[in-house]
Parts: structure tokens; C-alpha cells; sequence
């Protein structure tokens, strides 16, 4: 196939270069393994997850020296990043949507302190409701962070980008983070032909072997110096100018650096692709990967005699505003399309930035329309173009524009239509079955729990319907339904992200038979905080007297693939203030909805996406940690381990976890539950491999009651425990551990599991510890 020299904007570069076919997820991380950051803080999130996971596959064998450093949330990530980058280094950072808002706030700061470092934003829908697919929401939230923002509309761009972008971060007139852009799905994902510098030298000779010297860092002994003091107005107003003068200087810098690069590469990207808009009459701005589409189109409409062009940006910040105004000088009319909406606004971010870039350059003749369109990931084809050429068109021809402002592509709703109840709500005398009871006694001040035969409860309907979307073996809705035989009555739940969230909520349907809530990971706790007390608000009010209850609700909140890593803040805040409401967590190890990454609960040594095996690296480097005792700290009334391989055990601590969520306050509970997909192993051996976990004392059966710690099953005693090493064999993410050249971190993660197994024992011995 002929390649448009012009439409590639490729020529002969002076440096020997290769080609790879590669996603834009992979370009970013092969950049930065050329570039060899010094320190990469990062928590995954979809779509740019595969960025750190690439990079760390590279470094496990020995590619690149980065340091990976894994948050306990995205908010985390940005503070290692500010951290390494204020002690003089190179820094690297991946993210998308809800984990960039999340880091908000340490935009602004990295930017107003003038430490340079690359992000790049795989662009996302925000939530809510959760759509993890691209578009431009959370770019739009960058725009007001001081930070220069460039962008790419191929995976061939997210090479050539990450490279100028720390150029120019470390550019002595600008001297500013910058953020890369791209979309995710569309680019991060998607293959394509991309040419690389071959040798890293080269790279080197580029952006410099070493960062620029001369420039304050905290690791100077010399010279210490204060990092981001309290200001004042007259000051501050100061430190914002200088600040802005960066942000503009970064434009012509900007312009410099890729002139240069065009000259090596021969690959070049001017501020605005402008793709045959020399005497075009109409228009279509639009950005990243819908960009390349856009132009098929224009050619088409040319084919039939129609003055078309179009405009993508490659920087938005600073915005470009008189290359636009210029560039429209001649234009009857433009379409402007937004992937995000700037709600309230008339408009998106772009259209009103490109209404202002026409009005401040005196071009009051051209004629803007403004269309929202692929949001959440909705796809953008040849067609939709032609049809957003037609609103140009069309207002050309009339003079004016008829609707200046609407969205693109979407059904407005019919009443008619509105999502129908498929599940009847449970019947309440189903649910208490009155087989269960809990009663206290004040001799030890524990509970006496009387369960029946577990076939008893099997006439208790699921709370979760049969038909949700989780993967063959998954252990998460075994282990909650068994969980669930031990609650008596209705329930509220709250579900953070994640996989039990994801697989059973997929609009129009829910697989929740029970009211159910979802809110991210760092904040569930809080939020259904906040639910439990306005239950008890509204009920001594007597506002809830209609609704005649027989009993209270009991409120629960499902966590799992990490949500105790990054709600673990909010988690103990609860526990702190007491709330009458059960914290279920279900340990599956990992990140694993967003695709086995490691998490604080995966122990030393086990293989994940962001933990691999290789001449390098033997998985994890760090120990999980112990969230239980960590709850068991807050002096929360009750505690507790489970798992599916001990039924009974478990339907009893859930009937006590009732009764002290009730009656008491908070109790949290973690339990087990087996992830074939991602551990490797065998769908049909869950519950072989949970019982060999809990035998071997890794994940050891307990409960800590009103402070005091007792366990509940003991495998010493029973004469069934079995060695770390025939648990870790029995999956595939292990079996590295039981090869001799392991032998090292084997011994040593068997001495951990062994020593909180004789401190559990210990407390389990002693009302005191």
C-alpha cells in the first residue's frame, strides 16, 4: 500500500531508526525505558494500566533501570511523583479518569513549584455512572492545572510526544510538568505501525543524558531549600504570573523542539495539523483519534467539489488561540466536536477556547458550531463525520447557524421504554428464617452463636441472581452468598469497584436482588457512613414509619481487588467513628478487574502484571499487609477471617458480624476467595487451593471479639497443616517460588507466614495482646 506522504507527515530522519508494531500503551512504556526515568510512582486504572505492566515486564528482564514504585492509590502515585521529582530526578506517571481526579490536587502543586516531570493521561470517561472507555472528560479537568498538555492521535505520536514532552518539561524557560495525552482504547490499545529510534543514545543525545543542572532539588546539601512554602497575596499573585509566563513560553519552545526532532526523525508536529485547509470554506475541529478519521473525510467531500478541512490540535496548552483564529480566517463555518461537555457551559472546553480565540483575533465572520459527541467511548466513523461536515455546510448556506450547541450521536429516551423490574423484590419471611439465632453472654462477654445444618439455608434465596458476568471458578460469588446464608433479613449493600461490581451491574440489568450502591474504591466507606446515619436519623425522626420495617437493615460493604489499599484511609475513619455496618473484603490477591496488577494483599514473590517474573525480578518485593489486624487496631467491636473451604465457620462469624453491626458498631471481615483467571490455576481446584492457603497458616481462621483474639480453626491440632511450598505449587502465579534458584525468598516468605502465626497464636493465647 502507497503511503500519503503528506497525510504521514514522514520523510528521511538522521538518525537510524526501527519499526515495531506496537499499541499506544506500549510506545509510552517503550519510551520511557529508552528515556530510563529514574522513578516511576503509579496504582493502575483502566485503560493506561498496561503502561507500568509493560514497563515492569521490561524491567524483570533488566531493559531499564526505572524504579516502579506501586501506590496505595492514584493520589498516592502523584505525591511519589512530586516527591522524586523535587529530588532533582526524572519521574514518569500513567493514569486515566476517576484515578486523575483523584490526584487532582497534586496537579496544581507539581505545576506551581516548577518541577518537571511526564504523565501520560490514557484519556476516559469519568463517572458517574462507571464507563471505563475514552473520551475527553478527564483531559478537560487539565486544562486548569498549569501543566502544558500535548496530544496524540496514534500510537506512533505516543512515541514521538513522550520523548518532546520531557524535553520541554525541562526546557530552562519553561521548567513546568507536562502531560501527554492520548485516548484510551482507540490508541492505547490498538496496533499500529510506529517508527523508533533504534539505539537509546540517540535518545539520550536528544533530551540530554542527565537532567539539566544548575536547577534547585532537596537533595543539595549545599544549598537546602524550602519546597512549597505558605504564601501570601502580594507573593503568590506573583508566583501565578511567572508561572503563566512559563506556560506561554512553552508554546515557541514547544515549536523549537519538534522542528528539531522533525530533523532527526523526519517525522513532524507542527501546533496544528491543518489537513488541507488552505482555502477550505468549511471545517471540522477535532482532536486525537478521531482526528485521522476526519481527514478520509475530508478527501471525500473534496472528491465531490466541497472546499473541506479539518484541524487537530497537538498542543492544547497553552491553547493555540491565534494559529486557530488564523487558520479560520477564511472559513464560512467550523464544527467543533467535544468528547467531554463542559456541562452548563453551551458548549465543551474547545468550542468556547476557539469562540474566544476568533473574537480576541477579530474574526467575527465565521460561523461555530458546537456538537458533544462519542462519549464514554462511542465510536466515531467516517459517517459521523460527514454528518458534522453538515452542520458546517448547511450553516454556511444559510448564514447562521440553527442549533449552535447540541450532542451528537444519542438517543434522547422514550418514556415508554424506561428499564423494567426483571427481579421481584425478596420477601422478608423468606429472608428471616429464624434459624439462626445470636444471643450474648455475659459470663465471657462473647456471642453464642446456633446454626442449623447448612441445607437448612439453602431455602434462603441469593441475595446476588444467577447471570452475571463473572469468569469461570471465580471465587468472589460463592464466597458473598455463603456469607450472605449467615445474615438474617434485608440488607443495604455497598459495592466499591471492582470485579463483583463490574460483572453484575451491567445497564440496563443488575444481578442485585437487594438495594445495592456503588462508589469507588477510596471513598465506599464514607459513603455508606453516610447512608447508615441517615437511616438512624430518619428513623428516630419517624420518617421511616410507612415503610413499617419489621427489623433494621443491615448495611454491608463488599470490597475487593484492592479497595483496601486505597479506601483503607476512609475504611478506618469509619471503623473510628463506629458505624453500626459490616466491612466485607474479598481477597482475591490482586488488582483483578483491572487486570491482575499487584496489590498491598499480594504476598511476596507472586507473579502479577505489575509484578513479573523474569533474569531479573521473581514477582513481588514487598510483603502483603495484615488488613485484619490492621482493623483489629481500631478496637472495633468484632474481627474476622473466612473462607469458603469452612462453610459453618464462616455462617457463623456472618450471624455475629449481624448481631455487632446491629447492636455494637463496625466489624470488618476477610475472607478467601479463589481467581482461577489470574492465578493460574484450575477452575474447578478454588476451594483445594483456599483450604490450602488456611492450612498452611497463610491466611489463618480467626476472630478478635471485643479485643480479644481467638482462632477458630487450628490446623496444627487437626493434624491437616500442610507446607507454604505444596500451597504455592498448587498454582500456576507460584510455582516459580518452589524452584531451587528461589529457594531464598521461599524461606523468607515461609518465616513470615510462620511469625504471624505464632503472634496470632500468642494473642489467641493472651487477653492482653
Amino acid at each position: 500500500m502507497a503511503i500519503d506522504i503528506k497525510r504521514e507527515g514522514m520523510r528521511q530522519g538522521k538518525v537510524e531508526q526501527r519499526v515495531v508494531y506496537e499499541s499506544g500503551n506500549e510506545m509510552a512504556a517503550y519510551a520511557a525505558h529508552q528515556i530510563n526515568y529514574h522513578i516511576m510512582g503509579y496504582f493502575p486504572i483502566s485503560p493506561s494500566t498496561e503502561v507500568a505492566q509493560f514497563l515492569d515486564l521490561m524491567k524483570a528482564n533488566g531493559q531499564h533501570d526505572v524504579v516502579l514504585i506501586p501506590a496505595d492509590g492514584e493520589h498516592g502515585s502523584a505525591g511519589v511523583c512530586y516527591g522524586a521529582s523535587a529530588a532533582g530526578g526524572r519521574v514518569f506517571n500513567a493514569t486515566s479518569a476517576n484515578g486523575y481526579l483523584y490526584m487532582l490536587e497534586q496537579m496544581p502543586v507539581q505545576s506551581g513549584t516548577r518541577f518537571p516531570m511526564v504523565m501520560n493521561l490514557v484519556c476516559r470517561s469519568v463517572s458517574g455512572p462507571l464507563d471505563i472507555h475514552g473520551d475527553h472528560s478527564d483531559l478537560y479537568y487539565a486544562l486548569n492545572t498549569g501543566w502544558p498538555i500535548l496530544m496524540c492521535r496514534d500510537p506512533q505520536a505516543v512515541y514521538d510526544m513522550n520523548l518532546m514532552a520531557l524535553k520541554l518539561a525541562e526546557d530552562p524557560e519553561v521548567r513546568l510538568p507536562v502531560l501527554v495525552a492520548s485516548d484510551g482504547y482507540f490508541t492505547s490499545h490498538q496496533k499500529r505501525r510506529v517508527m523508533t529510534f533504534a539505539h537509546r543514545e540517540d535518545v539520550h543525545d536528544f533530551i540530554g543524558a542527565q537532567p539539566p543542572r544548575g536547577f534547585p532539588d532537596v537533595l543539595d546539601r549545599n544549598n537546602p531549600i524550602t519546597v512549597g512554602p505558605y504564601m501570601n497575596e502580594p507573593d503568590y499573585i506573583n508566583n501565578c504570573y511567572q508561572q503563566s509566563v512559563a506556560m506561554y513560553n512553552a508554546e515557541h519552545v514547544y515549536d523549537r523542539i519538534r522542528q528539531e526532532y522533525a530533523e532527526l526523525t523526519g517525522r513532524d508536529y507542527p501546533i496544528l495539523d491543518l489537513y488541507r485547509m488552505e482555502d477550505a470554506e468549511v471545517a471540522v475541529f477535532i482532536m486525537n483519534s478521531a482526528s485521522e478519521i476526519i481527514k478520509d473525510v475530508v478527501d471525500q467531500l473534496r472528491a465531490q467539489g466541497i472546499k473541506a478541512g479539518s484541524i487537530a490540535p497537538n498542543m492544547i496548552r497553552p491553547f493555540p488561540q491565534k494559529q486557530i483564529a488564523e487558520a479560520l480566517m477564511n472559513v464560512r463555518a467550523v464544527t467543533v466536536g467535544d468528547r467531554a461537555d463542559s456541562y452548563g457551559g453551551h458548549g465543551g472546553n474547545m468550542v468556547n477556547e476557539i469562540k474566544a480565540a476568533l473574537f480576541t483575533h477579530g474574526n467575527t465572520d465565521t460561523l461555530v458550531i458546537s456538537r458533544i459527541y462519542g462519549l464514554g467511548g462511542k465510536d466515531f466513523y467516517a459517517e459521523d463525520g460527514h454528518n458534522l461536515f453538515k452542520f458546517a455546510i448547511e450553516a454556511a448556506e444559510r448564514g447562521y447557524v440553527e442549533k449552535p450547541f447540541d450532542y451528537y450521536g444519542h438517543t434522547p429516551g422514550d418514556p415508554a421504554k424506561a428499564p423494567k423490574r426483571v427481579l421481584n423484590p425478596m420477601k422478608y419471611e423468606d429472608l428471616k428464617t429464624g434459624l439462626i439465632t445470636v444471643t450474648p453472654d455475659e459470663s465471657t462477654g462473647k456471642l453464642n452463636v446456633r446454626i442449623p445444618p447448612l441445607r437448612s439455608l439453602t431455602k434462603k434465596p441469593k441475595r446476588i441472581a444467577p447471570g452475571h458476568g463473572a469468569c469461570p471458578g471465580c471465587g468472589i460469588f460463592s464466597g458473598l452468598e455463603l456469607f450472605f446464608k449467615g445474615i438474617e433479613g434485608d440488607i443495604v449493600a455497598l459495592f466499591h469497584t471492582g470485579c463483583a461490581m463490574v460483572v453484575t451491574t451491567g445497564y440496563p440489568y443488575s444481578a442485585h436482588k437487594a438495594t445495592y450502591i456503588h462508589n469507588l474504591f477510596q471513598n465506599g466507606a464514607a459513603t455508606l457512613s453516610g447512608v447508615v446515619e441517615m437511616f438512624w436519623e430518619r428513623k428516630r425522626r419517624g420518617e421511616l414509619d410507612y415503610l413499617n420495617l419489621p427489623d433494621d437493615f443491615t448495611f454491608v460493604m463488599v470490597t475487593g481487588d484492592g479497595g483496601m489499599d486505597i479506601g483503607m484511609g476512609p475504611a478506618i475513619g469509619a471503623a473510628l467513628r463506629n458505624h453500626k455496618m459490616i466491612i466485607l473484603e474479598y481477597d482475591n490477591e490482586g488488582y483483578m478487574n483491572t487486570g491482575a496488577q499487584l496489590s498491598y494483599s499480594t504476598p511476596i514473590g507472586h507473579r502479577t502484571s505489575t509484578s513479573n517474573v523474569g533474569k531479573k525480578q521473581a514477582g513481588k518485593l514487598f510483603h502483603h499487609k495484615d488488613t485484619a489486624q490492621i482493623m483489629a487496631a481500631t478496637n472495633i467491636p468484632y474481627v474476622f477471617t473466612g473462607s469458603e473451604s469452612y462453610p459453618q465457620d464462616l455462617v457463623k462469624k456472618a450471624a455475629k458480624a449481624q448481631w455487632y453491626a446491629q447492636n455494637e458498631g463496625l466489624v470488618y471481615g476477610k475472607i478467601l476467595i479463589t481467581c482461577p483467571l489470574n492465578w493460574l490455576s484450575e477452575d474447578q481446584e478454588g476451594t483445594n487451593i483456599i483450604d490450602a492457603a488456611v492450612s498452611s497458616n497463610f491466611f489463618p481462621l480467626y476472630e478478635v471479639e471485643r479485643g480479644i483474639t481467638n482462632i477458630t480453626y487450628n490446623p496444627e491440632e487437626k493434624g491437616k497443616k500442610v507446607t507454604v511450598a505444596e500451597w504455592l505449587g498448587s498454582m500456576g502465579k507460584t510455582k516459580h517460588m518452589t524452584k531451587p534458584e528461589n529457594a531464598e525468598a521461599l524461606a523468607a516468605f515461609e518465616e513470615e507466614v510462620e511469625r504471624r502465626w505464632n503472634r496470632l497464636k500468642a494473642k489467641h493465647e493472651s487477653p492482653y495482646l
